[in-house]
């Protein structure tokens, strides 16, 4: 079972096949999921096939002339001029003739009445959803509670269906329909139980998940309405709504462009051609569910839901089973072996008290003489071994895991995380190694400018930001300059809020040096409408800068960039000297200007160049220039570091997890930051991305492991990093992103870890966890919660094998031995349900504490089931198999019990025994190395909570549901002997826990707290069994007068 738990390692870039492979044993829903793919591959082909015909039709409509245009009289009543399906067809048809005849997209927009500048008026939303429908899509029906019900009938455990058969058969047949009965009824009431407590269990689990699933399809989006930018969510977008869109944006509904600077559009998803689509003038048309993969621009929406082609594409089933994570397929295929050993368990059992009975036939010499009551003999053998099989599946095992990676999701969504696949929880424990970008998760990514240069000087801006006007010490013609280089090469803007104020509105920055050029009394409007705008290049993270060619309102045209330092520098020739004018430097003053860049960045600041560059009036408005431009200024921008980050590195790297900066900032800017979070250690273990890009294979294998911070890098060098780290180093990755570029390293990661404020929705949909406020802590807390899974699962199949190995040995050697299981079938499903959904609930759901980061992550290909473990289950199992065993065989004579009952008192002494030692040993099982078992308990009321209901309904069953459950009250000495038994097994625990195995750990110093509670655990189970000697002698008292007498003559011996 320990090979099985290993073997099977799959991570989220596995084949088909090698899934197939993976879930060879179990029931698997791959095929299921396959087969969705393929029919939504289907269904997008046959949508292209759709679009061609429709696109001939409408063609063949065109030459026979237009046709007469009628408006339904709802759309007429409410002064639109076009009906919703015909808006909707000329972007699913992608008709630009039909567009051009409406009068394109302002012609459109005078259709849905709407102004391009000014948006839709919220006193008209209500109608809009009215005509042309709601932004949702039609989605499968949730299960309802009777599925959960029904699925919770077909669990392998209620195989008792077939034993309360043979029960009531057995019942009538020998003792009468009254008396027979109950203990079929007793099956059925008990089978109901664990029917309605298992549905309720996985209902609310589904309630979870349905809630998880809502949160991660809310996608905010900026529309301008009423005049003003705003942020709504997706499903209130209307018909006439005005989107902004930007690089990595989801297209959110189907409309067309309005204005922007030809758009890269990804259409994938849609139709499969993975070649990105340019959207301009000439092809103006966006679809719902698709991707900006660059550029930015306005799209006015007409069409939303249904309406859609994307809608379309969702009407077809989209539920590939439920997903499986690797922990599941591992317990799946625990469950499913330690099925089979209890089915050979049943067939020996079976075999052998068959044979038993056949040669005591023949002994009898009554080998041919067979009546009825040997039938129900044999009947009742079957039941025996009906027992034995139940007992050994512990079918719960992988649900127990969904129970636990639910609560923990929830958890996590309340502390910001938002958990986008399952798997993600248990593979975010076992992360070794995080690479993590700078900008806004280390830092709190609200930039301001703190300090510049221009014009051979360095001005400090820090502390004037509140000022409404602040004045830089240059001449009038460089700041004339300076304001242009901002206000002209920006993707930021400045628009009204709902409360008439005005705000900037982009990066942080650009906003930052918007904000800037607002400082120094710069009129953004007016420089927008004094200069004519001919192309654009947007910044990448290849590209590392920004260009824009603009033309002068007399004549002339001009370049602006700005970048990275490195990659402007580069591209200048002149330095704008004191009087604004272009000036030649010279070897002093570059040295000087590098002096600066490198004293921003040793000061942690995030440094741009400001170039200009004028050409001819007759120059070519396609090709932007990349040399001969002059350096404006240099701008040094802080990004404060966030509160608490220091300490999530530090906690991280007690965890044995490695910490790596990568980011496309100034490599000393990097190091300062690095240094700050305590994350850089040396500074030779620092590298830029050029460097690193060009290192051999050979190379990279000894540089990788001391990598610390990588500088200016670039998407394909995290790219690089990711894979080699995961390949050559068999380490389990992180990885943190928030730009579109970072989609393939996100990918690659064992976990893609989403920015949520900065974070695109491409770099969303690639990621495994969205971090909801862009913050390290909240990824450490990820890494906790995933830690607390899987430890937690760890218990829960300690606890539930030990029930397993004592219940399947003791049912299968007494059923051997004397003929009869010591364990009725209510009885054990009463075990069974305490064992599975209760002890999930109580173990799987404990929440992390402290002391999980301060041991190393789960290698890869670590035995799930430890050597700890197996100790444990071993020495619980060896000492419950002992003292059952006793009472079994024994029992009778060592408790003096005589009369009619004695049997029944015993059977119902060994059913109490038997339960109060799970009970214990769930406690025992809340720590696997550790012996203070008790810290945080007091902690967890959903533990506390099920070990007092266990306990409860447990006295219940024994003190007034005899009739059901075959047992008999028994007297206050017999519930101490009961409760010695089991509380006897925290001392056990205490001594396994001293026996050495290989650990996780680090060498353990039981501190005093650990040796005091050993102390009481003691002195508590001494007490006990005091008072239960104490209810000895008292039975004794009681006994009948010849055993009275019998002890008198015994007594001078």
């Amino acid at each position: 079972m320990e090979k099985s738990s290993k073997d099977f390692e799959v991570n989220k870039h596995a084949s088909d096949e090698a899934r197939r492979r993976w879930r060879s044993a179990m029931v698997a829903d791959l095929d299921k999921r396959t087969e969705v793919e393929n029919e939504k591959r289907r269904i997008q082909e046959k949508m292209r096939v759709v679009l061609y015909v429709q696109k001939a039709a409408l063609h063949f409509m065109d030459a026979a002339g237009p046709l007469e245009y009628k408006l339904s009289e709802e759309v007429r009543n409410e002064n639109f001029g076009i009906d919703p399906e015909d808006l909707a067809s000329i972007v699913r048809g992608h008709d630009i003739k039909r567009l051009n005849l409406h009068g394109g997209a302002e012609g459109i927009a005078r259709k849905v009445s709407v102004s391009l500048n000014e948006g839709v008026r919220s006193c008209s939303l209500a109608t809009r959803q009215t005509i042309y429908g709601l932004n949702h899509f039609t989605e499968k029906a949730p299960r309802s509670f009777l599925m959960f019900v029904w699925e919770a009938l077909q669990d392998l455990t209620l195989i008792n269906m077939i034993y309360t058969v043979v029960s009531i058969s057995v019942g009538i047949a020998t003792e009468g329909w009254l008396n027979g009965m109950y203990d079929g009824l007793g099956i059925i009431l008990s089978i109901f139980l664990v029917v309605l407590v298992t549905a309720i269990s996985d209902y609310k689990q589904s309630l979870q998940f349905r809630d998880l699933d809502k949160e991660k399809k809310k996608i905010i989006v900026q529309v301008t309405r009423d005049g003003s930018r705003q942020k709504i969510p997706i499903y209130n977008l209307v018909v006439g709504d005005v989107v902004h869109l930007a690089i990595g944006d989801q297209v959110p509904a189907d409309g067309v462009f309005i204005s922007g600077y030809s758009r890269l559009v990804d259409e994938s998803s849609l139709t499969s051609e993975v070649d990105p689509v340019s959207v301009n003038e000439k092809h103006p048309f966006l679809s719902s569910g698709t991707k900006v993969k660059d550029r930015s621009g306005k799209m006015l929406v007409t069409g939303v839901g249904m309406r859609t082609e994307w809608g379309k594409l969702m009407e077809t089933p989209s539920d590939g089973g439920d997903e499986e994570t690797p922990l599941q397929v591992k317990l799946n295929r625990v469950a499913t072996i330690s099925f089979a050993i209890g089915l050979s368990f049943a067939v020996l059992t079976f075999l052998v008290l068959v044979v038993r009975f056949l040669v005591e036939k023949a002994l009898k010499n009554e080998f041919t003489h067979w009546s009825s009551s040997d039938a129900l003999t044999l009947l009742d053998y079957f039941a025996a071994a009906v027992t034995v099989v139940v007992v050994a599946v512990p079918e719960r095992l992988p649900l127990a895991v969904t129970l636990s990676l639910a609560f923990a999701m929830k958890k996590l969504m309340n502390d910001r995380a938002l958990v986008m696949h399952l798997s993600a929880c248990e593979t975010m424990g076992s992360a070794s190694c995080i690479c993590i970008d700078k900008t806004g998760t280390l830092t709190t990514n609200h930039m301001v400018v703190e300090r510049i240069w221009i014009c051979n000087k360095v001005q400090d801006i820090s502390g004037n930001e509140s000022k409404s006007n602040y004045e830089l010490e240059i001449s009038e013609r460089a700041l004339s300059i300076l304001l242009q280089a901002i206000f002209q090469n920006t993707s930021a803007e400045v628009v009204k809020e709902k409360e008439g104020q005005n705000s900037v509105v982009g990066t942080p920055t650009e906003s930052a040096l918007l904000e800037f050029g607002l400082l120094l009394g710069g009129d953004h409007d007016a420089q927008q409408g004094q200069f004519k705008i001919l192309k654009v290049e947007p910044f990448s993270s290849d590209r590392k800068k920004m260009s824009v060619l603009v033309a002068f309102p007399e004549s002339g045209v001009r370049a602006f960039c700005k970048g990275t330092s490195e990659t402007v520098l580069k591209m200048c020739d002149n330095v704008v000297g004191h009087n604004g004018e272009p000036i030649v430097p010279t070897e002093g003053l570059v040295k000087k200007t590098m002096h600066i860049i490198n004293g921003f960045a040793h000061a942690a600041l995030r440094t741009l160049c400001l170039a200009y560059k004028d050409l001819d009036a007759n120059a070519s408005a396609d090709n932007i220039p990349d040399s001969g431009y002059t350096l404006i200024a240099v701008v040094g921008i802080k990004d404060p570091v966030r509160p608490g980050v220091k300490e999530a590195v530090r906690t991280c790297l007690a965890a044995g997890i490695t910490v790596r900066m990568v980011t496309g900032d100034n490599i000393n800017t990097a190091k300062a930051i690095a240094k700050e979070c305590g994350i850089l250690t040396h500074n030779d273990n620092a590298i830029e991305g050029p460097e690193f890009r060009k290192k051999s294979l050979d190379e990279m294998r000894k540089i990788i492991p001391k990598i610390q911070v990588m500088a200016r890098s670039s998407p394909s060098d995290k790219l690089t990093l990711v894979t080699h780290l995961r390949n050559m180093f068999g380490e389990v990755v992180a990885v943190t992103g928030d730009g579109t570029n970072d989609a393939p390293a996100l990918h690659q990661s064992d976990i893609g870890l989403a920015m949520g404020i900065a974070g695109t929705e491409v770099a969303k949909e690639s990621a495994d966890v969205v971090i909801m406020d862009d913050n390290f802590s909240t990824i450490v807390n990820v890494i906790k919660w995933g830690r607390a899974v899987y430890i937690n699962i760890q218990k829960f199949v300690q606890f539930q094998l030990t029930v397993n190995v004592v219940a399947l040995v003791i049912s299968f050697a007494s059923a051997c031995i004397s003929g009869s299981a010591p364990l009725t079938a209510v009885q054990l499903l009463w075990v069974n349900m305490f064992r599975d959904t209760l002890g999930a609930l109580a173990l799987a759901t404990e929440p992390p504490n402290d002391e999980l980061m301060k041991r190393p992550p789960v290698a890869k290909g670590a035995s799930f089931i430890t050597k700890a473990m197996w100790r444990n289950i071993i020495g619980q199992s060896i000492y419950q198999l002992i003292v059952l065993g006793i009472l079994n065989f024994d029992g009778k004579r060592l408790l003096r019990l005589t009369g009619s009952d004695a049997t029944k008192v015993l059977d119902t002494v060994i059913f109490n025994s038997f339960v109060f030692c799970q009970v214990f040993n769930e406690i025992n099982s809340r720590d696997i190395e550790r012996i203070n078992i008790f810290k945080g308990m007091f902690d967890s009321w959903i533990f506390l909570g099920v070990m007092v209901s266990t306990v409860a309904f447990q006295a219940i069953i024994v003190e007034f549901l005899g009739t059901f459950a075959n047992t008999v009250p028994l007297s206050w000495q017999l519930w101490l002997l009961s409760i010695a038994i089991g509380s006897a097994s925290m001392v056990v625990g205490v001594i396994l826990k001293c026996i050495p195995v290989e650990s996780t750990l680090k060498p353990r110093h039981h501190d005093g707290v650990s040796c005091l509670l050993f102390l009481f655990t003691g002195i508590m189970s001494g007490l006990t069994l005091g008072l239960m000697s104490l209810g000895l002698v008292e039975l004794k008292i009681l006994q009948r007068s010849s055993t009275s007498t019998e002890k008198k003559q015994a007594g001078p011996y």
